[in-house]
């Protein structure tokens, strides 16, 4: 509790909000690129706190959000066959395929558990050696070291009935890919912490320099965000563009060197398509020739599995920060949690799900 009310202190709220006030001469448009910090904005109101000046705008942050429709239908595919254990975290299973989700399937008697590591996953395997256990793993750079640990030990156990379906993204590409976008606003970053907690702020300087722009590698709390904002206000103010770390009680400039070493060492950097977006260059990772055999793609021969997006819903433009979730016709009307037309509404770090659970009166 005491780490929760010295990021959250309403005095340092109020200091904060006043400085950047009295900073902000014009305005900017910062884009947070975490799902979280995204619902951390909209649960605490931080946004209607900032001078009008300020527009944040929602960003591509949501791991579940950009996991493309074909790789929900593949995971469908995997988890029907009944001699598999299917294994995922808990926010995929209301994700819509193209005609269910996981957690239909569940209903239908099909053997879906969560689970809250990779790890139980490989547990799961060791336990039950006459069934196939399979992994679906999803996420940026923050998860997919322990991912890579549960190849790793698969590896080292000789595990010949465990697999993971791989759909893991990397955030540097599709900020940069968001910059070369003509329709793009965006003045200034605010990084994903838990990202760079892994990776470091290393990989965020070429984009600083090619594309004259801040990136403030940010925390959760209330905080956090407000010193974020400020750092990067201040840079747009002053025609800066550097990295500069406010996260840094967790983020170290190298980053966690062993966990990359892993990562390297068991995926390889891949062309990705992302829901909504397209594909992207060199966004994805996937796993390398030598642990290719726990591949669940090639294993359940799903490869050629490739749905096109369904029409109508503008989740796309949403994970873009082309719109806002409440300027969709959709949300809160035939988009609900309950009957989701994208992942943006079921996922805990969805901005529409942001939007609904707090500012569902916004609608229209």
């Amino acid at each position: 509790m005491k780490y929760l009310d010295e990021y959250r202190a309403p005095e340092t709220v109020k200091k904060l909000v006043s400085a950047i006030k009295a900073i902000t001469t014009q305005p900017w448009n910062i884009m947070e690129v975490c799902g979280g910090q995204t619902h951390s904005i909209i649960k605490y109101g931080i946004d209607q706190l900032l001078p009008i000046e300020i527009n944040l705008i929602h960003g591509p942050g949501c791991p579940v959000c950009v996991t493309p429709l074909a790789y929900i239908d593949k995971a469908l595919a995997i988890a029907a066959q009944p001699e598999v254990i299917f294994c995922s975290f808990g926010d995929m299973l209301r994700v819509p395929g193209s005609h269910n989700d996981l957690l239909y399937l569940k209903a239908q008697g099909a053997d879906i558990r969560i689970v809250y590591s990779p790890l139980d996953a490989v547990s799961l395997a060791q336990q039950y050696p006459a069934r196939h256990i399979v992994f679906f793993g999803v996420g940026f750079e923050t998860t997919a070291p322990t991912t890579a640990l549960a190849a790793y030990q698969a590896n080292q156990l000789g595990l010949k009935n465990f697999s993971l379906l791989i759909c893991h993204v990397r955030v540097p590409p599709i900020m940069k890919v968001l910059l070369e976008s003509p329709k793009h606003q965006v003045q200034g970053f605010l990084g994903a912490g838990h990202v760079c907690s892994i990776m470091g702020t290393h990989e965020y300087w070429p984009i600083c320099t090619q594309y004259k722009i801040p990136v403030v590698i940010t925390g959760f709390e209330p905080v956090d965000i407000l010193q974020g904002l400020y750092l990067c206000i201040k840079q747009l103010e002053e025609k800066r563009y550097q990295v500069e770390n406010q996260y840094s009680r967790v983020v170290k400039e190298q980053g966690n060197l062993p966990a990359q070493q892993l990562m390297q060492k068991v995926f390889k950097v891949v062309d990705r398509r992302w829901r909504g977006l397209g594909e992207i260059p060199a966004s994805g990772l996937a796993l390398t020739e030598e642990y290719d055999p726990w591949n669940a793609e090639q294993r359940f021969a799903v490869t050629a599995i490739n749905t096109q997006e369904p029409v109508g819903c503008r989740s796309g433009e949403v994970l873009q920060g082309l719109i806002k979730p409440s300027q969709c016709p959709e949300f809160g009307t035939r988009c609900t949690p309950e009957q989701p037309l994208g992942a943006t509404m079921v996922s805990s770090e969805g901005a529409c799900a942001a939007y609904y659970r707090y500012r569902r009166y916004q609608h229209g």
